[in-house]
């Protein structure tokens, strides 16, 4: 008996709602559908600073990105040489994409072998070879942060680089080091 009540109640509840059947249903939050839409630079008057367009709150960074940690300077390239691990393994297709871009971005001063022997250097500084001794006692964090924020003549790589693609380079730079042989 208490089933059949229960039925009767919802069948006198489904048909209350359906007498309706000309009408839309009932919105429980319409301002979510139908919200105004306001242009990302216009005036906005429900913002406190009538700014429709906000700034992110401080201390956020945005998605994908990785921050770097490290200032321009020797020091700071030391330190980053100390704490900055290559997280990529050392696979044949890492040291083929890493010479890809080093052919791309680092060859044209640089030189094919890292002899600092590029087609640029009659018109700028020779940069340092890759086999000097100098230059064979960065660890790979050193590297990545010459690549990362530049030193000296060198312009930082960063925009135009990702950081993975700047370790890929790493690798191949130590290809490099590594044919050139003992010191």
């Amino acid at each position: 008996m208490l089933l059949a009540g229960g039925s009767a109640g919802v069948l006198g509840l489904g048909l209350l709602a359906s007498d309706h059947v000309h009408q839309r249903g009932r919105e429980y939050m319409p301002d979510m559908a139908h919200s105004i839409p306001y242009d990302a630079f216009a005036e906005n008057p429900v913002m406190r600073d009538g700014k429709t367009l906000q700034a992110p709150v401080s201390g956020t960074i945005p998605r994908g990105f990785t921050p770097f940690r490290y200032a321009a300077g020797t020091e700071e390239a030391e330190r980053a040489g100390r704490e900055l691990l290559d997280p990529l393994p050392a696979t044949p297709e890492n040291v083929v994409r890493g010479k890809v871009l080093y052919q791309t971005f680092c060859l044209v001063c640089h030189g094919q072998r890292g002899r600092g022997d590029g087609p640029l250097v009659p018109r700028i500084p020779n940069p340092p070879s890759y086999s000097s001794e100098r230059v064979r006692a960065f660890p790979p964090g050193r590297i990545y942060h010459v690549i990362s924020l530049g030193t000296g003549n060198m312009p930082s790589y960063a925009s135009q680089v990702s950081p993975q693609e700047r370790w890929l380079i790493v690798r191949y730079v130590q290809t490099l080091q590594a044919a050139e042989g003992p010191p």
